[in-house]
């Protein structure tokens, strides 16, 4: 059930009225109800996978955290206690809970890997081998890769003494359900999604706008952007020797576009959505396209994956003893100010190899991956040369300056991000360097771009759109736009209200059936 689809509609309505109608005792459980029904639409073996991660990682948190208590238990009944034995007590206790930990990731991981990557596996064996082993061709569940990924930072939280675990089963399945984030995220963390989801919500008519408001916001960039833009965007990618040249630098363009538009479009429905149900879901974008950098532009862009990773990989590994023994065998055999940088550039380079992986099973996210990784670190590098550089020319430190690096910064992601449109490492090199062979550019310019079903109509709605996206990426520098919006007279914000449902209803980009088209990240 696509968010972008009338059933999904006709659902949110049916649970909406419920859930403000029913005692507020029950609401959190009717949000349970709804997650599973919303899940179980995708396919009801699906709900198979989910639950498995939800209990397991559920009762492995409790067995971490009745250790923990049995320990401080033991340690406060026994007044002549020494040392050396309250030592031994707490890593006992922290050895057994480590191995709780690492079973219950093992599991969950292993099911997500196991079903993602499995042919991926299969598929370099028999290129490397000239095998021909048969692929399993598992289906991948809706969101498997957010609900593994927001346990897996459940039990590690856990396990750290971070909070203690959630009693309720129930309750944590909600958690690890909770329909709105299973399409394409945010990674929610327990601590943060808790506070709100259980909570008991009053009809919050201010609360309940302001969530309908970004739900318009998401749907007008899904509607009138993303999906307008998806069939010039596949045309171009399904054709690379009939387009090559200015196509492919028109298909850079367009593509950062169509994800931007579709990934925040589809997080702002999320966000909207949870808002309406007076649940509070972690941003997930901070402008992206305002970034000057690439390191930047990571720091806006999927935050929530970002710090995932930060969190549960980097600062780990950079600070475990074998990368311990790593730093002290690099500053002996390389020098001190070489080696103290390889347990950085190591971590980040498994944190990026995850990160590529965590997007697809192919060769394309993992080159994709790498290769953002290769740019942030030699701007790390040459960090001292651009402090130079800032000092010596007084115009880098002026607001033209900084346009032009956000510019560079966009220009620089596309040409990245051109691997996942092309999906294949060699065709991605190949058709990349035709863009500076002057093929395709007069017949981009005289009409060749309207072979894809978009005419120009759909050009100046794209263009108009954009405009719009922009002055609203300004506005939200001076906070929320929904708060802006907020201390208008009551006509302007029903006058907004009412303009984007039209433009939606008129502008949106509709597919068979008027049912627009599945989110790009639902994929992931």
């Amino acid at each position: 059930m696509s968010f972008v689809s009338f059933e999904f509609l006709l659902f949110l309505l049916i649970l909406f009225v419920l859930y403000y109608t029913l005692p507020r005792r029950f609401q959190w459980m009717l949000l349970l109800v709804g997650s599973l029904v919303f899940y179980a639409f995708a396919s009801p073996k699906y709900l198979i996978y989910i639950a498995v991660t939800a209990m397991s990682t559920w009762a492995a948190g409790r067995a971490i955290s009745a250790e923990y208590r049995g320990r401080d238990s033991y340690i406060k009944e026994t007044p002549d206690i020494t040392k050396e034995q309250k030592k031994a007590r707490k890593e006992a206790a922290k050895k057994k809970a480590k191995t709780i930990m690492v079973l219950c990731l093992v599991l969950n991981l292993g099911i997500l890997a196991v079903i993602k990557y499995t042919d991926f596996f299969i598929s370099n064996i028999n290129s490397l081998f000239g095998a021909d082993i048969a692929f399993m061709r598992f289906a991948l569940p809706m969101g498997i890769s957010f609900y593994t990924f927001m346990s897996a930072g459940y039990i590690i939280d856990v396990f750290r003494g971070k909070y203690a675990a959630e009693e309720n089963p129930a309750r944590f399945a909600l958690f690890v359900s909770f329909f709105p984030q299973l399409v394409q995220g945010p990674i929610s963390r327990f601590d943060d999604l808790s506070k709100s989801l259980y909570e008991e919500h009053a009809f919050d008519a201010q609360s309940i706008t302001h969530g309908a408001w970004r739900v318009l916001w998401g749907y007008f960039k899904k509607m009138v952007v993303a999906d307008r833009l998806a069939p010039l965007v596949a045309g171009i990618a399904g054709s690379p020797d009939k387009y090559a040249g200015g196509y492919v630098l028109a298909l850079i363009f367009f593509y950062s576009l169509q994800i931007y538009a579709d990934f925040t479009g589809g997080i702002d429905i999320t966000i909207g959505i949870a808002k309406m149900f007076g649940v509070k879901v972690t941003e997930n974008f901070d402008r992206p396209f305002f970034s000057r950098n690439i390191a930047e532009f990571w720091r806006r862009w999927h935050i929530t994956m970002g710090t995932w990773f930060k969190d549960y990989i980097f600062y780990p590994v950079s600070v475990s003893k074998w990368m311990m023994k790593v730093s002290k065998w690099s500053r002996a055999k390389l020098g001190n100010t070489v080696g103290k940088r390889v347990p950085v550039y190591l971590s980040t380079i498994l944190v990026w190899l995850a990160t590529g992986i965590w997007h697809g099973a192919s060769w394309n996210f993992v080159v994709w991956g790498l290769l953002n990784c290769v740019v942030i670190m030699i701007s790390q590098e040459i960090s001292p040369l651009y402090d130079k550089f800032h000092k010596r020319f007084s115009f880098s430190n002026t607001k033209g300056w900084d346009i032009f690096q956000m510019f560079r910064t966009f220009w620089l992601m596309g040409f990245l991000r051109v691997l996942d449109v092309y999906r294949d490492v060699p065709l991605t090199f190949r058709m990349v360097p035709t863009i500076f062979s002057g093929r395709g550019w007069s017949e981009m310019f005289s009409g060749g771009l309207l072979k894809f079903g978009l005419s120009t109509a759909d050009f100046v709605v794209v263009l108009a759109a954009c405009i719009v996206m922009l002055v609203v990426g300004i506005l939200q520098g001076r906070g929320t736009v929904c708060g802006q919006l907020s201390e208008k007279p009551r006509a302007v914000r029903w006058t907004v209200i009412w303009v984007l449902i039209v433009i939606i209803i008129t502008l949106g980009a509709y597919g068979i059936g008027y049912d627009a088209a599945q989110f790009i990240y639902n994929q992931f």
